[in-house]
């Protein structure tokens, strides 16, 4: 993005606050902290892109994907990198789906509906409002009126159905299941984007994952953060903080990071920990802070992602349009579920090498097999879930012995599914498939897949089992905030995006309200 322009702090100068991580989390506290007049500063791990050097090439696209080495094990242990981590000015967002479903009331009373997982400290009807900022703010699509929720309205007209999406209607049209036009954060019309220049309609090149370059996408490089450099913000690429001070009180009072192999110290009043739920616990375990609960790096979540795929006779072309066009909700409470909670179901499309990697992890098909099956791949479609995970002391981000180049050791993931998850899994595999089946795929073939990052820094009502209250603030450490999908308690089955910035919002009114009030 154009950083040009942009006000400069100097590193002797403590200014209100210091936003490490400017992704879902980070942005949207940069942004209003900013437009309050408070001096904030953002520190972020990695480059700064301009939207031009993102391309219509797969091959191209990894500088933007956090390919730092992470230690991942347990029974269902997680990819990370292009699965579910970015990096750069925009953090994850940079290469995030742009599939942005609200969660169920439900999902966040869990525990009091089924005695299982845990209750948010915040309900519906809260976040409500800040869910509906954040989408007009951005400028999400979407069906109206939407059939799990008819009050709801989204700013802008839905956008394209693509093939799979088409199919997928097909099919949930037979088997008697309620399916609509995906709320994506992709503008299907030219979009005046407050803060920033208009916004181009997307023009159905599919690459969402790889970059977008037009910016019709909202990523916060086109949306937040440009509302906060004009807001008098400053942004730091390729700063990585490593290390925070504090006075006699226990009060941070510098970000100390690293650019450019120089380390400096940036006082301040505050710090946001935006740095997402592998990142964010790292830093607290590495520098033994706010974890007077225990609570710091345990409950890691990653939600039940499990594809189906098959070939149909006609061309599909997937990898044409937004790639996950259509939504049901209706299996957020199936009424044959043998399980706690629910998942949604949308429809896939993914670019040649990405389905090529996944064949050869998932198939075990090389050389001549997997050629037949790419010269197949213009009438290939899929379909997939996003479920819920419950909260698991055994999932949990420790520390390994090794040590990245800052000397901080390196993230240690620990993950695996209860008999929940493996219940939900078998029910949505058996749905897919049968929804696949009903429109006629053939060769059909199933890819196991755990998405996102969730956990690791609950909030709570407690610091004895919590280690945020419920807007993010540390309960040890009193001007620390933690501002990403580290804080959920749950993970929801609703894809997190969304909530992490309607949170993030929350945040920042709750941080500038004390800040009023003394």
């Amino acid at each position: 993005m154009n950083l040009d322009g942009m006000r400069h702090h100097a590193l002797n100068e403590a200014v209100d606050a210091v936003v490490i991580g400017t992704g879902a989390g980070g942005a949207p506290v940069l942004a209003r902290l900013a437009a309050a007049g408070l001096r904030v500063v953002a520190l972020e791990a990695g480059p700064n892109f301009a939207p031009a050097a993102f391309a219509f090439d797969e091959t191209l696209a990894d500088e933007i994907y956090w390919t730092g080495e992470r230690l991942s094990g347990g029974t269902t242990p997680e990819a990370f990198g292009a699965n579910n981590s970015g990096t750069g000015v925009g953090g994850s967002t940079l290469h995030w789906g742009a599939f942005v479903p609200r969660p169920d009331r439900r999902d966040l009373a869990l525990h009091t509906e089924t005695g299982e997982g845990c209750d948010w400290p915040v309900g519906l009807d809260e976040l409500v409002p800040f869910y509906e900022r954040v989408e007009r703010f951005i400028g999400v699509s979407g069906a109206d009126p939407y059939p799990w929720d008819p009050g709801r309205r989204y700013p802008l007209p839905p956008v394209p159905r693509n093939g799979p999406a088409e199919i997928m209607a097909l099919a949930c049209g037979q088997r008697g299941l309620r399916a609509t036009d995906a709320p994506a954060a992709v503008v299907s019309r030219p979009f005046a984007q407050e803060g920033g220049p208009e916004r181009e309609a997307c023009i159905n090149c599919g690459y969402c994952h790889q970059g977008c370059r037009n910016g019709a996408k909202a990523s916060m490089d086109v949306t937040y953060l440009p509302l906060a450099l004009r807001h008098g913000a400053e942004i730091r690429p390729g700063s990585v903080a490593h290390g925070l001070e504090r006075d006699a009180s226990g009060r941070v009072t510098a970000v100390v990071y690293r650019r450019d192999g120089v380390d400096h110290r940036q006082l301040c009043g505050a710090v946001f920990l935006c740095a997402g739920a592998v990142e964010t616990p790292r830093l607290l375990l590495n520098l033994g802070l706010a974890n007077a609960s225990g609570q710091v790096g345990r409950n890691y979540m990653g939600h039940v992602a499990t594809q189906v795929w098959g070939s149909f006779p006609d061309p599909i072309r997937m990898n044409r349009g937004y790639p996950s066009s259509l939504i049901s909700e209706d299996m957020v409470r199936p009424r044959d579920a043998d399980f706690a909670g629910g998942y949604l179901v949308q429809s896939l499309g993914v670019q040649p090498l990405t389905l090529a990697n996944a064949v050869a992890r998932t198939r075990g098909l090389w050389g001549p097999a997997l050629h037949a099956c790419l010269d197949g791949y213009n009438h290939l479609a899929g379909i997939g879930i996003n479920g819920e995970t419950l909260p698991c002391d055994e999932n949990r981000l420790t520390l390994s012995d090794e040590t990245d180049a800052l000397g901080l050791r390196k993230a240690q993931i620990s993950f695996g599914y209860s008999e929940n998850e493996r219940r939900l899994n078998a029910h949505a595999t058996a749905l897919m498939r049968d929804l696949w089946e009903a429109a006629g795929a053939r060769d059909i073939w199933v890819l196991e897949r755990v998405a996102h990052t969730l956990g690791t820094c609950r909030m709570g009502r407690s610091g004895d089992a919590a280690v945020v209250d419920p807007y993010g603030r540390s309960f040890d450490i009193p001007n620390l905030w933690i501002s990403d999908g580290s804080t959920f308690p749950s993970s929801l089955a609703a894809n997190p995006a969304l909530t992490i910035m309607a949170l993030a919002l929350r945040s920042a009114e709750a941080f500038l309200e004390r800040a009023r009030d003394g």
